[in-house]
């Protein structure tokens, strides 16, 4: 289904029915199923889906891709949002996607969002990239007379950091002896970078390769009842793999939704499901403050729109995607209150239409509108609240 102007005119109608009328992000929920459907088609038989809950800052948006994939297995970012996933969904495995300082999981646990959840905080597997952090939360393992379940960061090439080389990693696994508190549940990799590399430096295909084979010489350094969690991938390479990659799970995220950063071939079946709406406040003929009726002058030049609008809000993580030859434009700055936007000569619009922007990733942005409005069925069909910053 592409991006057509019969498309955000049935959008814009479902809006004025609803009685929207200032800033919203929109949730398709039948190209979501479309996007679930298409990487359940893809995703490599026999590995487990792991949810990447900071991609999808909404509650009922997880539960209902969990429900579609009966997965029990969530990737986590954020301890308040942590502490939310472990009470919405029983089942629920979290495994923190990134460290986390001691001192703000000490004091989560004891005394923060985590405190009081008693036995739940047990399905949190903590990430541990470096042997001090390992020893850190080995003695607040000891400090807490608790098991804290743990899994080592890798790196396979994106160097963001992690355990550097497989000779570490087994250097830290050696160290476990000293800490009986923790468990060590595994490895996570992360490779968002082998779509990215250059054909001069060999392209995205041997980067892929050299990243599953370390991927795997890590995996190697592990004993038996160590390899629960095998994790490899993001919304961009996940469904690059087949079951023979090594890992036995996959993390996923923004692919649901198909913000403009994961505009991929490896996604070229999916749909873009989620787009902000506002809108337009006022369509003018542009005039340069200072220069006024002069403006022409740099118009004969290229240099300055003949059109453009204003939009109820802005500077938003989107792109512009209607009305048609709408873009971003600096004449008058970027605003939070009024964006300015370019418009074409020819543009059919004015005061009170709506302007959709896509976001360009799903993190943070979902977030900024309170609710999520649910478009299905050629309606605004429900609301959905995003989860909370803190």
């Amino acid at each position: 289904m592409s991006l057509t102007d019969t498309y955000f005119a049935e959008l814009s109608g479902a809006l004025r029915a609803a009685g929207i009328c200032q800033p919203c992000l929109i949730l398709d929920l039948d190209r979501l199923d479309h996007n679930i459907a298409a990487i359940k088609a893809k995703f490599a038989t026999g590995l487990d889906l792991r949810i990447v809950d900071k991609s999808l800052p909404c509650l009922p948006l997880i539960e209902h891709i969990h429900a579609a994939f009966a997965t029990d297995r969530l990737m986590t970012f954020h301890l308040p949002i942590s502490a939310e996933m472990l009470k919405a969904i029983p089942d629920v495995d979290l495994l923190l996607g990134k460290p986390m300082p001691v001192a703000g999981a000490r004091h989560a646990l004891t005394k923060g969002v985590l405190a009081g959840l008693g036995e739940a905080t047990s399905r949190i597997v903590w990430l541990i990239d470096t042997e001090e952090r390992l020893a850190a939360y080995g003695a607040l393992a000891a400090e807490l007379d608790r098991e804290l379940r743990i899994c080592f960061e890798v790196d396979v090439g994106l160097h963001r950091g992690g355990i550097g080389n497989p000779d570490a990693l087994a250097r830290a696994v050696a160290a476990l002896a000293n800490y009986p508190r923790l468990k060590c549940e595994g490895v996570m990799a992360y490779e968002a970078h082998i779509g990215h590399i250059p054909k001069l430096l060999g392209g995205p295909a041997k980067a892929r390769a050299k990243a599953v084979s370390l991927f795997r010489q890590y995996v190697g350094c592990l004993a038996p009842d160590q390899r629960r969690i095998l994790n490899l991938g993001g919304s961009s390479t996940a469904l690059l793999y087949d079951s023979w990659v090594g890992a036995n799970e996959l993390s996923i995220g923004s692919a649901f939704m198909l913000p403009t950063d994961f505009d991929v071939p490896s996604l070229s079946q999916l749909q873009p499901a989620a787009f902000i709406a506002t809108p337009i406040l006022k369509v003018v003929d542009v005039r340069l403050p200072g220069l006024d009726q002069r403006s022409w002058l740099l118009q004969k030049l290229g240099l300055l729109p003949r059109r453009g609008c204003f939009l109820y809000g802005g500077k938003w993580m989107a792109k512009p995607v209607h009305p048609v030859g709408m873009k971003t434009d600096k004449t008058f700055g970027f605003s939070t209150n009024q964006q300015f936007m370019a418009l074409p000569d020819d543009a059919n619009v004015g005061p009170d239409d709506y302007a959709f922007l896509r976001p360009t990733q799903s993190e943070f942005v979902l977030q900024q509108f309170g609710s999520i409005q649910v478009y299905s069925g050629g309606k605004i069909a429900a609301q959905w609240a995003a989860l909370p910053f803190s």
